[in-house]
Order: structure tokens, then C-alpha cells, then sequence
């Protein structure tokens, strides 16, 4: 990254928004979404406190647009593309490419689910309503997808290795060397076969509650 100046160059910094989003990914990667400011933001760019306020009001407008960023480029799939399971997993893949390529971008999102991502929200919505769902299935439908994707890396941490003193029982140790696969395809693959699976499951249950 080149050097914007220290602190007092105010309106001369110049700051691109790829940098501004890479930079607060970073810190999301590094500390935490809840240690993201506008103060650290500052310090992660070499810039004075006040160079970001230039681009972003606070923290809510920095963390719509590294969302916003981070996500541009996914498209809702057509109706006519297949059914409501080929659809949502086609959109669901595209999301969690984006996750994939802007790490501790899930963090953030767990944040916003009701920022300005409701291009997105309202794509997967709109499958669900398609699928058959009522209105307060959808709701618990998306809740549970969102947490899929953008909260599962917090049961999945990077350090992965049990402590040198812990002897672990027989079913862990057996199902633990396989700990690699939780950030590769093979168990997101497992995890969205399951998710579409239970959706089926609940919109037959609720094919049958309407009917009682």
C-alpha cells in the first residue's frame, strides 16, 4: 500500500475504496468485527484519524461498504434456471465464493443483516416464498441460511489443533483428523446438502400443518 501521510494530512489523503475494504478486512481478520473503528481503521492505513471520514460517517457506513464491495457482482439466479433448490445453492455458492476470496468478511455480515445487503436478502427470500414457504418460514429459513454462511468459521477456528495436554476420547479423535476438511468444499458441500435437505423436510411438515 503506498503512503497516504501521516497524521494532519486531512482532505490531501488520498484513499481508494478498495483499500478502504481491504484494510477493514484486515482488521476484522486480525482483531474482531467489535475492534473495527474508525480510529484503528485510521492506524491499519497509515493515514490521521480524520483521512477516513472523508470516504465513511462511522462504522455502520464502513461496514455497508465493505459488504457491499466485498459482494458486488452476485446475481440472483432467473426463475426459469431450475428448480428452488438449484437456485438457492447456485446463489448460496456465489456468496460464499465472494466469503472465501475476503476473509472475515462472514463477521461482518453476522452484523448486517439488515444493512444494505437487501438486494441479496431479498434474492434468497424470493426463492424461499417460490419454494412454498409462509411468510414466517421464509424468515426462519433465511435465519438459518445466514447463519450457515456467514457464522460458520466461528466453529471452525483457523487453529484447529487440540492442546498438547488434552487426551481426546475415541469418537473425537477418530472424527477429528478429518478437521482440514471444515474449511474446504467437501464440508461445505456436506453442510449445504444437509441445509437444502431440511428445508425440503420442513416445507413438507408445513404442507402437512396446512392441511390439519
Amino acid at each position: 500500500m503506498r503512503n497516504h501521510g501521516g497524521a494532519g494530512s486531512g482532505a490531501n489523503t488520498t484513499l481508494s475504496e478498495s483499500e478502504i475494504v481491504e484494510a477493514a478486512l484486515r482488521v476484522v481478520r486480525e482483531d474482531g468485527v467489535e475492534k473495527l473503528s474508525m480510529r484503528r481503521l485510521s492506524r491499519e492505513l497509515g493515514v490521521s484519524p480524520m483521512a477516513p471520514y472523508y470516504y465513511v460517517a462511522d462504522k455502520r457506513e464502513l461496514l455497508d461498504l465493505v459488504a457491499s464491495a466485498a459482494l458486488l457482482g452476485v446475481r440472483k439466479p432467473p426463475r426459469e434456471s431450475g428448480p428452488w433448490q438449484q437456485r438457492l445453492r447456485d446463489l448460496i455458492d456465489q456468496i460464499d465464493d465472494k466469503l472465501r476470496r475476503h476473509p472475515g468478511l462472514g463477521d461482518i455480515l453476522l452484523e448486517q443483516m439488515l444493512g444494505k445487503q437487501l438486494d441479496l436478502i431479498e434474492a434468497v427470500m424470493e426463492i424461499l416464498f417460490d419454494a412454498g414457504f409462509n411468510d414466517r418460514n421464509v424468515l426462519a429459513a433465511y435465519a438459518t441460511i445466514h447463519t450457515y454462511l456467514f457464522g460458520r468459521s466461528r466453529v471452525n477456528p483457523r487453529d484447529r489443533s487440540a492442546p498438547a495436554d488434552v487426551l481426546l476420547p475415541e469418537a473425537v479423535a477418530r472424527a477429528t483428523k478429518y478437521m482440514s476438511d471444515l474449511r474446504g468444499k467437501y464440508s461445505y458441500d456436506f453442510g449445504m446438502e444437509v441445509l437444502v435437505a431440511g428445508l425440503e423436510a420442513q416445507l413438507a411438515l408445513q404442507a402437512r400443518s396446512d392441511l390439519a
